[in-house]
């Protein structure tokens, strides 16, 4: 057993693993009807958002599944739920991608985010692809981040 470094263990192995899945579900098991549409603002925008989410979601329940079952860390079923409804929720919101871009505006980011905008201000790299890709992504380890806390702790 680990004992009190459960948590940790949990957190250590969840992470990189959500990360791994994230990348995998997001650029391999994405459709690109789902990609071209998923942020359009009616229905088939939301339709394609939800099937890319819930293709996306079944690919990091599947690998934390396994790191779950093969590893035998200690995660509980609420903390494996919870950890999976936060991924895909804020998955979800982020890749409805005006949300996003509202979101970037707010915080003085917005010209990262606008597609043909020219690059001032603090973009220090703008050959890494820095912008609107780059900002999703951002979103995206950060709320896999908190993903993988609560399923380690819950």
């Amino acid at each position: 057993m680990i004992g009190h470094l459960g948590p940790a263990v949990t957190f250590a192995a969840t992470l990189p693993a959500l990360l791994v899945a994230h990348h995998v579900a997001d650029h391999w098991v994405q459709t690109s009807h789902q990609s071209a549409n998923k942020g359009r603002p009616d229905g088939l925008g939301r339709w394609s958002c939800a099937k890319h989410v819930l293709s996306y979601t079944t690919v990091t329940a599947a690998v934390v599944g396994l790191l779950w079952a093969v590893l035998g860390l200690p995660i509980t079923a609420p903390g494996f739920l919870t950890g999976q409804v936060v991924s895909a929720v804020t998955h979800y919101w982020a890749d409805r991608r005006f949300t996003l871009a509202a979101l970037a505006e707010r915080v003085g980011n917005g010209e990262f985010y606008r597609v043909g905008t020219p690059r001032t201000g603090h973009d220090d790299n703008p050959t890494l692809g820095t912008g609107a890709y780059v900002l999703d992504q951002a979103w995206h380890w950060l709320w896999l981040a908190v993903a993988a806390l609560i399923t380690a702790v819950l």
